[in-house]
């Protein structure tokens, strides 16, 4: 047993050791990234967006110890998205969970102006290329109570839709 125990020890000490040598540690300036993450925190609480397919509620929660902000889209419904925005380095990445069944890994490289661009650097589980994924998301920052989601639609390589969501905070 005390065999098994040591070479158990060494097996995982080694993959220990490999894994730390993959890892990649992102440099990162907090004049760049702070205010794209801080836009997107300042949205918690309930929002009410008019949509080209009606009135839909989002809700902003900062979690994971502050360093994460999820968005419920349609909380409850049949049709609930989840948004998951973090940092990374000196861009701020969102992973759209779709109701299409895949994952755009979007990325934002900078605060500009009043808006945060994302663009999918891969989408997850897609499963064929003509499949229908949203290509980008743009933020508007309107005002404390107000924002625009401009969202790309892409299938296979044509842009299929751009659809507006007028976001008003509730409350």
């Amino acid at each position: 047993m005390k065999n098994l125990l040591v070479s158990c020890a060494l097996v995982l000490g080694s993959a220990c050791a490999s894994t730390e040598d993959s890892l990649e540690v992102v440099e990162a300036d907090e004049s760049i990234r702070a205010p794209m993450f801080d836009a997107v925190a300042a949205l918690e609480g309930r929002w009410v967006s008019t949509t080209p397919y009606g009135e839909m509620v989002h809700v902003f929660e900062v979690t994971s110890s502050g360093s994460a902000v999820r968005e419920l889209m349609g909380p409850g419904t049949e049709h609930e998205m989840t948004n998951m925005y973090t940092l990374d380095g000196n861009s701020l990445t969102m992973t759209h969970y779709c109701g299409a069944g895949n994952q755009p890994f979007m990325r934002a490289r900078a605060l500009d102006g009043d808006r945060l661009e994302f663009e999918a650097v891969s989408v997850r589980d897609l499963k064929d290329p003509a499949e229908h994924y949203m290509g980008a998301m743009t933020l508007v920052f309107l005002g404390e109570d107000h924002v625009e989601q401009h969202w790309t639609s892409i299938i296979g390589e044509d842009v299929a839709e751009m659809g507006v969501f007028d976001l008003r905070r509730d409350g």
